[in-house]
């Protein structure tokens, strides 16, 4: 097989679990945006990075480290394992990012609420929120 179709098929499956990460993130289907000037991925990003992750891991430590990009008489083969792995990877290089991104939201969010008198009725809801809505709840307090 061409070393580049594998390295394509290696990549889509790393998007298709990028894909399913940001469908499984509490966030949904987002677009890339600012908030409050964190940098929120959405979904877009997570496919990239899961297709980069997918590809990065495949050819340093998978059955891609054996491709000679030189030698063109060496045909790589791709095995179902490799497909699954790079998915997995895909599904945790999103998850990666938007773990990273929740994180800076959350800082954010214990930054405003330091200096706020939160109401003991709103502790729960703050508690039991995403990331985004536990910043958008403790700037309306």
């Amino acid at each position: 097989m061409n070393p580049w179709i594998c390295a394509l098929l290696i990549s889509t499956s790393g998007g298709v679990g990028g894909f399913a990460n940001a469908l499984m993130s509490n966030n949904g289907f987002a677009m890339p945006r600012r908030v409050e000037g964190i940098w929120c991925p959405g979904a877009f990003s997570t496919v990239l990075i899961g297709a980069f992750a997918a590809w990065a891991s495949w050819s340093f430590y998978g059955s891609g480290v054996e491709i000679d990009l030189a030698n063109a008489v060496v045909r790589p083969h791709l095995q179902m394992p490799a497909l699954a792995g790079a998915f997995l990877i895909g599904v945790v290089g999103g998850k990666w990012i938007t773990n990273e991104t929740d994180k800076l939201l959350l800082r954010e969010s214990v930054k405003v609420a330091a200096s706020k008198d939160v109401p003991q009725g709103k502790v729960d809801e703050i508690a039991t929120g995403t990331p985004l809505q536990v910043l958008k709840t403790v700037k309306a307090i």
